[in-house]
């Protein structure tokens, strides 16, 4: 599908997409960009790219695919150092979790000649490193494209065709409506399990190890979140601000209404808002999104 790919910064999703191209010939070549020499090593070590380097402009030379894996907060300084380096036709996507700021930070940097795909594969789990990658990590996952007003369809249909090779459905939709949904399907979880754990850690000694003795499924799944990379979510929340302060303010008032009802003993209020989240539960397992389909266990 495309003679030289390159991808830059091989976390678990960096990892993952090369595995996808080893396993379904996507690639003549892969290239690993990554300023960490210990992780060039180690995708070597692996067999997970053909050449390894930690100039990444020297990385995307001749690559007609750049996909940019590292934290969104970097894309921007990372567009800059390669537009001069960029072969004429390439595409460049990315990963991102946050399509808007993405599109900000890289676009003005990169030259005319060369096709601008933003993308957001939604896979993902707690570890990282080029050992963390397998190429089963986007199978029948969404893969959402948010390809700029001007970009020819050509790249987006190559795109979608690489995505879906790598096991993904694609879905194509509007930056600003992307970080909307995210912001409350993803970044909003995760904010709100790094603010339970965190919680967590700050009891006294004696409560905190029984909580890690005891921990039942709801908070263990809480510290699965929380586990994800600092850096990587860091980002994510600076670069789409509006959207989860709006997500945090809904939830915010849903979450006093809920300490209303505690508060005055209303349980009808708790169980119809139970119930209409116990439904969500059920659509989500019905559409293939859940990763199992057992009741929790608290």
């Amino acid at each position: 599908m495309f003679k030289q790919v390159t991808i830059v910064g091989f976390g678990l999703l960096g990892s993952s997409i090369a595995h996808a191209i080893k396993n379904n010939s996507l690639a003549q070549k892969v290239i690993c960009a990554d300023t960490n020499q210990l992780h060039c090593d180690k995708v070597l070590e692996l067999g997970l790219a053909h050449e390894a380097t930690t100039s990444v402009a020297a990385g995307v030379q001749g690559s007609d695919l750049v996909i940019l894996c590292t934290p969104v907060g970097a894309m921007g300084d990372i567009a800059k150092e390669i537009a001069d380096h960029l072969e004429e036709g390439a595409i460049v996507s990315d990963v991102g979790s946050v399509k808007k700021a993405v599109i900000r930070d890289m676009q003005p940097h990169l030259p005319s000649n060369i096709h601008f795909v933003p993308a957001h594969p939604i896979a993902g789990a707690e570890t990282s490193g080029p050992d963390s990658g397998f190429a089963d990590l986007f199978k029948d996952r969404w893969c959402i494209l948010t390809p700029l007003e001007h970009t020819e369809l050509r790249p987006i249909e190559k795109l979608t065709k690489f995505w879906e090779a790598c096991g993904c459905n694609i879905e194509i939709m509007g930056a600003e409506h992307h970080d909307l949904v995210l912001g409350i399907t993803s970044h909003l979880p995760h904010l709100i399990a790094y603010t339970i754990v965190g919680t967590a850690t700050d009891l006294e000694d004696d409560i905190k190890s029984e909580v890690v003795k005891f921990s039942a499924s709801g908070f263990r799944d809480f510290t699965r979140i929380a586990a994800s990379d600092p850096v990587m979510w860091r980002d994510v929340f600076l670069n789409n601000k509006e959207s989860v302060l709006e997500m945090l303010q809904r939830f915010t008032e849903d979450l006093t209404a809920l300490q209303r009802a505690i508060r005055k003993q209303d349980g009808d209020y708790l169980y119809q808002s139970f119930e209409k989240t116990r439904n969500i539960r059920k659509e989500i397992v019905e559409a293939g999104q859940a990763e199992y389909a057992t009741p929790a266990e608290d």
